[in-house]
């Protein structure tokens, strides 16, 4: 199957993984934000989207497409070494136009892989999978506004996702337009927009998470303080 065995075909399976993250994350980055605001809408949505069939099946298919991307992300690296051969070895000057997250998307996507399996840790386990295997502790597998709360509660955790973050919006920069280039659709008149559109829109995802994780380090006594008044999931 070319998707498979041809290097363009590697090129579309990573940008069509790449861009289905980058709506999770949209999502997930929406989702977040609601947990500054109130509470109880927050662990509404917690609750909806808890140990359900949908979750779980959405959850198998998220973690699919990460591996698909991960995967191929070493292939197209590797692939591309082969291809330099001896020159890999050789010292240049780096072009003044190649961007640092263009020469360190590898890099870049350990960190975020590293960041995922705290992500892991530190929410998923507690939540998803204690509901699955009633394994609950102190705090309901409900309760995210909680989990969140207790988190960021240590500034080393903070420092950790900060550092994530950052990593994710660095290679979201990227991975935005070099996807559209591969896919066909960034022309000589588009390439600017979707690299313009690419830095919007990933600063806009990523500075959501960035918010959630400053104000409950910052200040979580001040969040979350519209309890009693029960929200619409969707707000």
């Amino acid at each position: 199957m070319w998707l498979c065995n041809s290097s363009i075909g590697r090129k579309v399976l990573m940008s069509v993984t790449g861009m289905a993250l980058i709506l999770f994350l949209t999502f997930h980055g929406c989702m977040n934000v609601v947990a500054i605001f109130s509470a109880e809408a927050y662990n509404q949505i917690c609750e909806l989207l808890g140990a359900n069939w949908y979750a779980k099946a959405a959850t198998m298919a998220l973690a699919a497409l990460m591996v698909v991307h991960i995967v191929y992300a070493f292939i197209l690296t590797i692939q591309n070494q082969k291809a330099r051969g001896k020159d890999k070895y050789k010292v240049t000057d780096k072009p003044a136009k190649v961007e640092w997250a263009s020469q360190n998307m590898l890099v870049l996507g350990i960190i975020v892989a590293l960041g995922l399996i705290l992500h892991l840790h530190d929410f998923w386990a507690n939540m998803m999978w204690a509901e699955i295997t009633g394994n609950i502790g102190n705090i309901s597998p409900t309760d995210g506004f909680g989990w969140i709360k207790f988190t960021f509660s240590n500034p080393v955790f903070t420092v950790l996702y900060v550092i994530w973050i950052v990593a994710i919006w660095l290679h979201l920069t990227h991975g935005f337009w070099s996807a559209m280039q591969t896919m066909g659709w960034s022309g000589h008149t588009w390439f600017c927009r979707w690299k313009m559109i690419g830095i919007i829109w990933s600063t806009v995802v990523m500075g959501m998470f960035l918010i959630v994780a400053l104000a409950f380090t910052i200040c979580p006594d001040c969040l979350g303080g519209m309890e009693g008044k029960v929200l619409p999931f969707w707000m």
